[in-house]
This record gives structure tokens, C-alpha cells and sequence, in this order.
């Protein structure tokens, strides 16, 4: 299900077309748009049209370019428009010093005032901001802003500029000009783009994707965007699909159901399928991303209660032919050796129907369990990927505490070891944690250890 969080279906280019561009949009799967107002006029007729068809909410504002006509009764106006309940943000609003239609202390002074509007009625933003980034940070400090949470509309952009956006609590979305060839560098920040914190939008009428460029632009096109996106970030059409309508929904708190609002035992990422067998974990890991939230990549991990080997067997069925994955990984949010009976179970079963299995874990299960454990999943996993996550002892007991302490780094250690003996293909990995010395963890890896070493993201743990 394609969320399109940014349209104006109100411009003349739509006149008399409603219907029918709904109806195209559903085709391709599109089930909610967002409609934005643009002044007074627009934001009424947007919340018209949310009164009219249940799958459009409406965001209500006046954009930087009109703020030169704009007066104090304009802002009491959208405050009464604001409480309806479709209309679900205030935008778009913010600055514009690349046309500069309206002065630039204009649109400065009405920035703070529709700050301040959205936390009156307690509504995130939508901004739009082009060639102004340096004074609508500023403005969103002074203001105190970044609390009211939102997202910076059809980002152009940088990487490094994304990721203030992102470290301060907003989203960002990505409009048809990703899809530009010429778009180099919002291509990059695309690809690094960390923790997955976008939306996807069209913008339309206007910046129409490829192949449609040039054209009027609709909501049905917002699926070429996310290709884009799965193509620039190595992910499946569907998982880009899958996050960015939990991101509009989570940023928006829109009244809809998504297909991933329960917990999930099973779960496609890319061509891979995970299990999510526990939510118990032997460790307490300073950056484990669960403590503020379960979501991974658009699903939900926290299980109501420990899956049964029945329920996880049927979880995958649910999903479709097991052959169609190109391995199947023991991973979710939890410690699978915990479940150690239970994951050798499930793994038998899966290796008679010719699976390739992972095993993705934090390495104490012989600690866990005082015995080896390893040759009881020869022949089971075939891969294993270890998270070292320190250079030494001390370190790590800091940086993962358990109540083993210091005997738990030297335990990985030797947990790895080990099992080269018993498992294909192992790999060390560790999360790129800021000051850590990960130069001297993959030379445990590789050097003392003789192993393979993978950096994780730190923005994209989990």
C-alpha cells in the first residue's frame, strides 16, 4: 500500500477528474493521499474533498510564496480549519528565498507565527523550504519547533543537511525529481539516508516522475518514486512501499490500518525472510533501537506473547512458497539461542524444504547455555553473523551490558572460533557507534579471529 503524503488536488489541472483520478490511484495501489492547501481558499477546498472521499486527509496553510497577502485573520481562519478532524497537519508552509515571491522578512515572521498556530492545536508541520535551510533551522530553534515533529516536503537537499533534519525528530520526502537522471546528489542522499526516516510524494500536479516528466503529475505515479528509492537504496519495491506508509501514518496519526500494525513473526526484507522467534535478549545494548521504538524497516517486532513452533511454521506459510527467499534468518527483535530447542526445531523443518538459514546473534549462547552449542546447529546454518560490537572486555560490558560483564566479550570471542568448525560461512559484525574504535574491532575479526568483518550503520541498527 503506496501512501501519496503530499498532493494538491485542487489546482484547474483536476477540475472535474477527482473521481477519476482516485480511481487510478487505487490500481496502483495507492489506498491515501494527503490533499495540501496552498492559501485560504485551497485549505477549504482540500478539507472538502477529505469530507467527500474517506481515503484523503487534509493539511491546511499558506505557502511561502502567498504570505505576502496574507493577514492575522488569515491565521484565525486556519485555526478554525484546523479543527476538523481530517485535517492532520500545518503546511505547507516555511521559505522560499530561490523565487523569493514574497520578502524574505515576510515570510520569516510568518514562519513563527504558523509554529506557533501547530502548537496551538497541536499539529506537526509540513515545510516546504528551498535555498533557506540555514534560517529555517535557526527560526525552528528559536522557536522551539523540532518538538512539534513533521516533514520537510520535496527534499532537494543534501545528505549531510537530511540527516540534521532526521537527528532533530522530522522526516523528509521525496517527490518525482529523485527519479531525474540529472539528480545526483539527492541520489546520494537517498542511498545513506539513515534509519529510513522518509515519505514518499508527488507533489502533483506538478514534478511529474520519469517516464511521465513534463506531464501533469497524480497521485497513481507516486509508485515510480518508490522505485527509485528501492533501486537507489537495494531494497524491494515493497519494503520501501511498507515504510514509508508507517512513517506517513506515525507522523500524521492518521486513523488508518496498515497491514503491518500487528506484531510480526514472520517478515520479508529485500529477498530475505526473517524470524522474529523471542523478544528476549541477553543483553542490553546502549543502541538497540527497540527501548524507543519496534518498528524494522515497517514492521512491528514486539510480540504479545513467545511464538510457538506451530505458530512461527504457519507465519511462514502465510507468506507464500519458502523457496522464493534466498535465505531465511533467525533474527527479529531477540536472541534466538534463547529459544535454542525451538529454533533447531523450526530449522529441521525449514532444511527439508531446501532453505538456506541464518543465524544473526550476539554470540553468549554457549555462556548462556554452559555447554557448546555449535554442533547442534551443524548442518542447520548454514551462515552466522556475530555482533562483536568491541575492540575489548571493558568496552564492551559498557556498551552491551549483561550480568556477565567482562566474561562476555572473550565468550564471543570464542563462540566465533568456534564455530567455524561447525558453520560454513561466519561473519563478525559491530554498529559504527560514534568514538568507536572500529578499525580495531574488524582487525580482531580478521586478523585474530580469521573471520569476515561487517560495519553496521549506526543510523540503521535494527
Amino acid at each position: 500500500m503506496f501512501i501519496d503524503s503530499h498532493a494538491h488536488i485542487f489546482f484547474e489541472d483536476f477540475k472535474d477528474e477527482v473521481g477519476d483520478i482516485l480511481n487510478r490511484a487505487k490500481e496502483a495501489g495507492v489506498g491515501c493521499m494527503i490533499n495540501v492547501g496552498t492559501d485560504i481558499e485551497s485549505s477549504q477546498t482540500v478539507i472538502n474533498l477529505a469530507e467527500k472521499y474517506p481515503q484523503i486527509f487534509a493539511i491546511v496553510g499558506i505557502h511561502p510564496h502567498e504570505v505576502q497577502e496574507m493577514t492575522d485573520q488569515d491565521l484565525v481562519t486556519l485555526k478554525e480549519m484546523a479543527q476538523h478532524e481530517k485535517v492532520v497537519a500545518i503546511g505547507e508552509v516555511g521559505l522560499d528565498y530561490y523565487y523569493e515571491h514574497s520578502p524574505k522578512d515576510i515570510q520569516q515572521k510568518r514562519l513563527r507565527d504558523f509554529i506557533k498556530l501547530a502548537r496551538e492545536v497541536k499539529l506537526p508541520l509540513v515545510i516546504h523550504c528551498r535555498d533557506a535551510f540555514e534560517d529555517c533551522f535557526r527560526i525552528f530553534d528559536e522557536e522551539n519547533a523540532w518538538k512539534l515533529g513533521g516533514v520537510f516536503h520535496c527534499y532537494t537537499g543534501d545528505l549531510e543537511t537530511a540527516k540534521k533534519i532526521i537527528k532533530k525528530g522530522f522526516y523528509v520526502s521525496f517527490s518525482g525529481i529523485i527519479t531525474f537522471k540529472k539528480a545526483t546528489e539527492l541520489h546520494e542522499a537517498v542511498k545513506n539516508l539513515p534509519r529510513d526516516r522518509y515519505l514518499i510524494e508527488t507533489d502533483c500536479p506538478f514534478l511529474a516522475p520519469e517516464p511521465f516528466r513534463g506531464k501533469r503529475n497524480e497521485p497513481a505515479y507516486v509508485k515510480y518514486i518508490a522505485e527509485k528509492i528501492a533501486e537507489l537504496k537495494s531494497l524491494n519495491v515493497s519494503d520501501v512501499a511498507r515504510i514509508s506508509a508507517r512513517n506517513t501514518k506515525d507522523v500524521f496519526g492518521l486513523p488508518i490500518e496498515l497491514p503491518d500494525d500487528v506484531a510480526k513473526i514472520a517478515y520479508r526484507i529485500r529477498n530475505s525472510l526473517y524470524l522474529n522467534i523471542t523478544n528476549q535478549c541477553t543483553l542490553s545494548c546502549v543502541f538497540c533501537p527497540k527501548f524507543d521504538d519496534w518498528m524494522v524497516k515497517g514492521h512491528y517486532l514486539k510480540n504479545d506473547h513467545e511464538p510457538t513452533e506451530e505458530e512461527i511454521l504457519k507465519a511462514i506459510d502465510d507468506v507464500g512458497d519458502v523457496n522464493q527467499f534466498q535465505e531465511i534468518v533467525f533474527c527479529g527483535f531477540g536472541e534466538s539461542t534463547l529459544r535454542l530447542e525451538l529454533l533447531k526445531s523450526v530449522a529441521k523443518r525449514l532444511k527439508a524444504r531446501g532453505s538456506r538459514l541464518r543465524l544473526d546473534t550476539e554470540g553468549l549462547g554457549n555462556l548462556v547455555h554452559r555447554r557448546n552449542i555449535l554442533p547442534e546447529l551443524a548442518g542447520l546454518i548454514d551462515s552466522v553473523s556475530v555482533s562483536l560490537n568491541a575492540p575489548d572486555a571493558k568496552t564492551y560490558a559498557k556498551v552491551c551490558p549483561s550480568k556477565f560483564g567482562e566474561e562476555a566479550f572473550p565468550a564471543v570471542k570464542a563462540f566465533i572460533l568456534e564455530a567455524k568448525k561447525h558453520i560454513p560461512t561466519v561473519v563478525a559484525s559491530a554498529v559504527g557507534l560514534p568514538n568507536m574504535n572500529i578499525t580495531a574491532i574488524q582487525k580482531i575479526a580478521e586478523e585474530e579471529l580469521g573471520v569476515p568483518f561487517r560495519l553496521r550503520p549506526y543510523d540503521e541498527v535494527g
